[in-house]
């Protein structure tokens, strides 16, 4: 039976035994991950990873069936693990040995993971779900307030920012968008081919706020991000462009500080939120206040 890991997953051992046949060893947890926990099985269907979701991440504006429809699309495109199945609320997953990218090692793919993008953002999937970053945030302060917290004085600041971000940029088509592309969540394979996990905040969005976040969670620097607009758009990137990553940037600091704050009061995973939530916004208000940002700001609009 599936009861290792301190029983993690003793309620869905028997449908993780349907799904998968007899186990061969106990459960491993697996480090990582800031969200859920995560399992290594040993099965008799080879190995796979099972993902207990964190508590009330449905508070996080992750919507479960849009996680799933995004997971089967980007697995058919080679781009990401096989979805095997579910075990109640767990998402089983193929297990792919390898490891995630460090801090900084983006860059130096930045040319497979921007054709991968476009392939996947071209895809045509239609996900049961939307991602907006300044809906999110107006969500994530009422969570917080109704749970009798009170957010950091700079969130209303980032709310502003994000609202201003949004008027700036041109309307863009919504195509299916991954939205957490942190360096956790590209895997290297042992083989060298990257392989793209966690598609929990999968929604249909803006593909230009999956460039900047890859750019901007990845460090990436102006040589880097001109190769990665470069290998999803297929020419050199003209000064727009460069403009709406940069808007795109500050936007994804914006949602992960708000997540930031938030997590602090639903998860119970020990992490320091409260720090991770201040290390974003400080870099948001950062940005916000140099003069790339006013130019960034009046070349998407078209000023």
């Amino acid at each position: 039976m599936y009861v290792g890991a301190v029983n993690a997953l003793a309620d869905v051992a028997a449908e993780l035994e349907r799904l998968l046949g007899a186990p061969l060893a106990d459960p491993t947890p697996l480090d990582g991950g800031i969200t859920n926990r995560n399992y290594l099985l040993d099965t008799a269907a080879g190995q796979v990873v099972v993902r207990r979701p964190g508590k009330d991440t449905s508070l996080l504006g992750i919507d479960r069936a849009a996680e799933i429809a995004a997971s089967r699309a980007a697995a058919s495109l080679g781009i990401a693990p096989e979805l095997v199945g579910l075990a109640g609320e767990c998402l089983v997953t193929r297990y792919i040995p390898g490891s995630s990218l460090d801090d900084g090692q983006a860059a130096e793919h930045v040319d497979v993971l921007g054709r991968d993008l476009r392939r996947f953002h071209g895809c045509g999937a239609e996900l049961p779900a939307d991602f907006r970053v300044p809906d999110l945030l107006a969500r994530y302060e009422q969570v917080v307030r109704e749970r009798g917290g009170r957010p950091p004085a700079a969130y209303g600041r980032a709310r502003e920012i994000a609202a201003q971000v949004a008027r700036a940029l041109r309307p863009a088509r919504a195509v299916p968008c991954h939205n957490d592309l942190l360096p956790g969540n590209i895997l290297r394979a042992q083989d060298g081919a990257l392989m793209i996990v966690d598609w929990e905040y999968a929604g249909m969005g803006d593909a230009r706020f999956d460039l900047g976040n890859l750019a901007v969670n990845n460090h990436l620097d102006e040589d880097a991000e001109a190769r990665l607009l470069a290998a999803y758009d297929g020419a050199p990137p003209q000064a727009q462009r460069r403009a709406e990553l940069t808007l795109m940037k500050l936007m994804s600091d914006a949602r992960e500080a708000a997540w930031g704050v938030v997590q602090a009061h639903v998860s119970e995973l020990d992490f320091d939120f409260d720090g991770y939530a201040g290390e974003h916004l400080d870099r948001l208000l950062a940005a916000a206040a140099a003069p790339s940002y006013r130019r960034a700001l009046a070349l998407s609009a078209g000023v």
